[in-house]
């Protein structure tokens, strides 16, 4: 399959795909900590996923996989494209010229790998020390504090470089959503629309999360 083109552009897709898909997720979970519950719901959604066997040993595994199959299957297209002077995968055909984001996809994915090397830093590192090194007991009630003391032990630097990022990760989505759609074979139906809209409620709604927490947290200190 990696010795052909249309091979390459569905693996990209449909890695890219299960990823837009675990975006969604993951932002709908974090929505939750909003609530103005002292985060009962965000606790117990955390506490289930952190502590589902399926979760932790099937999905989790699966998600890292997806994320290197995606941004080695990128850095690569982009090495056949700049060896080929070509196209490396499909783009949206709108109007005359390539946008920003379509011509730079390779710079906003290598600042998104950045920023999920860094959150895979902040949150799941100290996840898997707590569960499966230290052995600490359950505790369901600990994620919602976690979460906003992380924010605040970040500081506004970290903010700032969280905010951009999720910018960044917007300008990706908006050219990356409707590539995967048209390589994927769907071709028909609002796919602009879908792929635009898409692009500002995910890194907005991140945007609304980070921030809140740190004011909230700030103002608490």
């Amino acid at each position: 399959m990696l010795n052909s083109s249309i091979g390459r552009k569905l693996i990209m897709a449909l890695s890219g795909a299960f990823l837009i898909v675990f975006l969604t997720q993951h932002l709908i979970i974090n929505l939750t900590s909003l609530i103005p519950d002292n985060g009962r719901v965000f606790n117990f959604i955390s506490h289930f996923m952190g502590n589902n066997p399926i979760v932790q040993f099937v999905l989790q595994p699966v998600l890292i996989l997806g994320v290197v199959i995606h941004f080695v299957m990128g850095m690569y297209l982009e090495i056949l494209n700049q060896r080929s002077r070509q196209i490396s995968y499909v783009r949206y055909s709108g109007k005359s010229g390539a946008s920003w984001a379509s011509r730079n996809m390779i710079i906003s994915g290598l600042v998104i790998l950045a920023f999920l090397v860094m959150h895979f830093y902040d949150f799941w590192v100290p996840e898997m020390v707590y569960k499966y090194i230290e052995f600490n007991p359950l505790d369901e009630n600990r994620y919602f504090h976690e979460l906003q003391e992380k924010f605040h032990a970040g500081g506004i630097i970290k903010l700032v470089l969280y905010c951009v990022s999720f910018v960044l990760l917007g300008l990706h989505l908006s050219h990356g959503f409707a590539s995967s759609l048209q390589s994927m074979g769907i071709t028909k139906g609002p796919i602009r629309i879908v792929s635009r809209a898409f692009s500002i409620i995910i890194p907005v709604g991140f945007i609304i999360i980070a921030i809140f927490h740190f004011t909230v947290t700030t103002l608490n200190h």
